[in-house]
């Protein structure tokens, strides 16, 4: 029964930011448990990239070439799955910067993806699944950032933190439809996103990160993906605004 619980078969989820990273870890576990895909990203190569291992492994993929941003193509492609009972949004960007340093443009940026994104994702998920009547499940994607804080990362910490906000109300409000609604802020993650650093840089990062986690080790994308499943299975049905904490124990707010 337990392991039931885990199972997707028949249960379409949509995953945006699924060309790599978290995303396609995300894309490629819920496929394995049984959920038919549809992954949304820019990244064309990346997006086909992720189907095939879904479909090498006989999983069911689609994928829609989508920015987050665009509003009206994320309804299209949201919309095309034709029902929808899981929705995990996944994408987003970094950004470095002090506050004395940050700009317009630095904030528009960051906060277009990292929360409006996000926000249109979930308002296009939550339409689509009361219309369907589908008891559904969405995820959406905070950070660690929000609980430890950090010099440079006004803009990022600020949209996840709207992200948490967002996923709290969300779930207040759609709950009487079926719909849970709850977050995952993971810790340091080794992704194509933190590869961005130069490997000295990332190499001395990662130890730092490493040390302050009681387990010893940073993350990987599947330690998130599996908390994502957990989500957005039957075996959270009596959760829903909470937020989830796959950050090797870096921080522990009650």
């Amino acid at each position: 029964m337990a392991v039931k619980a885990y199972d997707l078969t028949g249960r379409a989820a949509f995953v945006t930011g699924a060309a790599s990273g978290i995303g396609r870890a995300c894309a490629v576990l819920l496929a394995e448990a049984g959920a038919t895909v549809h992954g949304a990203d820019r990244d064309t190569r990346g997006l086909h990239e992720t189907a095939a291992l879904i479909e090498t492994h006989g999983g069911v993929a689609h994928s829609h070439r989508v920015d987050v941003t665009d509003r009206p193509a994320l309804r299209r492609a949201v919309e095309a799955c034709g029902e929808l009972h899981i929705l995990a949004a996944v994408a987003g960007i970094m950004h470095s910067g002090t506050v004395l340093e940050t700009t317009d443009e630095d904030l528009d940026r960051v906060l277009g993806v990292n929360f409006k994104g996000v926000l249109y994702a979930c308002q296009e998920a939550a339409r689509l699944m009361i219309a369907c009547g589908t008891r559904g499940s969405i995820v959406t994607m905070a950070s660690g950032a929000v609980d430890t804080g950090g010099p440079g990362l006004l803009c990022y910490s600020a949209a996840k933190a709207a992200v948490v906000q967002l996923t709290k109300t969300l779930a207040a409000e759609t709950g009487r439809h079926g719909i849970r609604v709850n977050a995952v802020a993971p810790g340091w993650i080794r992704t194509p996103m933190t590869d961005r650093h130069d490997p000295e840089a990332r190499s001395r990062t990662e130890t730092a990160m490493a040390r302050l986690s009681p387990l010893g080790r940073v993350g990987t994308p599947e330690d998130v993906a599996h908390a994502v499943l957990y989500l957005a299975s039957d075996a959270s049905a009596f959760t829903t605004g909470q937020i989830l904490r796959p950050n090797g124990g870096v921080a522990m707010p009650w």
